[in-house]
């Protein structure tokens, strides 16, 4: 009962201090995550799966273990010490409140009409080109982008703290970061990134599943449809190539109204993505209603993490 309850006052801490902190700007560990990572690809990398394999399991399995080391030495000092243990681990992990800053910082320079500075904003949230976006071009890439991360930098990174603590947080978080390192098409990472982006499928499974569902639950928060919703995930999300992103973006072009997807330009090729929703296209006022349902959705995952940590955390140990 006590450990139940230690993680799930963990979560609710790591959740408020990502609230109101956000992600540090220097020394944030998933950049000496990255650091390490890239320093390993260095020496590792071959044109191949097998050598993507390794390089993946490497440094996950590297972080699986300092997270169970952590939490076992959190909990041998007692209840407090293990819930600051999980409380650090799902700060380190969450991104949704730096996701919802920047997502607000473009539309207000959209609506300045500022788009060279926009153009300058869109890689702190996606990785497309900026330089062949329009206005709408960049409003449609951000509202993808905030729907999309709001599964990947919140959503998820509470599912895996609520069923595993600290090491699967970590884990999590280790996933998606080494899937936007090397789990692109490249032609340098198209083998050797295979095992990190199809690990990072199979970590994301639930978490889009559940934050397409609070999109359904939130939609009327922002002016938005459950049904269409509902009606754009049935019938778009499998059309997607990511078969989690497809979730998140096309809950949100029903819940919000919109169409999404199309011609999309990565620095490596031109992907043909499929339409999600049957809307208009999106303008900068659905983009900041997108802010919105996204902070929203983040306020539910919190609340179902808490509950289901309450349910899923470590018995406590009988007293001798």
């Amino acid at each position: 009962m006590f450990a139940a309850a230690g993680r799930a006052a963990g979560i609710a801490a790591g959740v408020l201090a990502d609230a109101v902190f956000g992600d540090p700007r220097r020394g944030h560990p998933v950049a000496l995550f990255g650091s390490g990572a890239a320093a390993l690809e260095h020496r590792l990398y071959r044109d191949d799966r097998t050598a993507g394999v390794r390089h993946t399991a490497a440094l996950l399995s590297s972080v699986a273990l300092l997270g169970a080391v952590a939490e076992w030495a959190g909990r041998r000092r007692g209840p407090l010490a293990e819930a600051a243990c999980v409380a650090t681990a799902t700060f380190v992990a969450l991104g949704g409140t730096s996701l919802c800053r920047t997502g607000g910082q473009m539309v207000g320079l959209l609506e300045a009409g500022d788009v060279e500075g926009a153009r300058r904003l869109l890689p702190s949230l996606c990785g497309r080109d900026p330089s062949v976006l329009d206005e709408a071009g960049l409003t449609r890439a951000a509202l993808e982008s905030i729907a999309e991360n709001t599964s990947d930098a919140h959503v998820g990174p509470l599912v895996w703290a609520a069923l595993g603590g600290v090491p699967a947080v970590l884990v999590y978080r280790a996933a998606n970061t080494l899937d936007a390192m090397i789990g692109n098409r490249s032609p340098r990472y198209l083998r050797f990134g295979w095992a990190a982006a199809r690990f990072d499928d199979v970590v994301n499974l639930p978490a889009a599943r559940l934050t397409g569902l609070l999109t359904l639950v939130c939609a009327p928060a922002v002016g938005g449809s459950p049904g269409a919703a509902a009606r754009a995930w049935r019938r778009d999300a499998r059309k997607h190539p990511s078969p989690n992103a497809g979730v998140a973006e096309a809950t949100f072009a029903g819940a919000l109204g919109v169409r999404l997807g199309g011609p999309t330009q990565y620095a490596h090729e031109l992907e043909i993505r499929p339409t999600l929703g049957d809307g208009r296209t999106p303008a900068v006022g659905d983009l900041a209603r997108a802010v919105r349902l996204s902070r929203a959705v983040q306020v539910a995952a919190a609340a179902v993490a808490v509950s289901a940590a309450c349910r899923t955390g470590r018995p406590a140990s009988p007293r001798r």
